[in-house]
């Protein structure tokens, strides 16, 4: 649905609640749409830890593979 600046003023909750609802309202000066109502997306989103987990395995043991290079620096 498509209404004019000056409706939605005047019935701004009326068209909110139809967006809610799950109504296309657009708003329009002079004919020419300029925005839509849409309602806010507030579900919780799912995050995904460690987007590459099991992708690649770490077989290197680091202390006993640069053990040298430990005992140079630290002594």
């Amino acid at each position: 649905m498509q209404v004019n600046l000056h409706a939605a003023k005047t019935h701004l909750s009326r068209y909110v609640e139809q967006a809610l609802d799950g109504d296309e309202v657009v708003i329009a000066r002079a004919g020419k749409p300029l925005v839509k109502l849409v309602p806010v997306d507030t579900s919780p989103r799912r995050r995904t830890l460690g987007f590459m987990s099991n992708q690649g395995i770490a077989t290197a043991d680091v202390k006993a593979d640069f053990v040298d290079d430990i005992n140079a620096m630290f002594g």
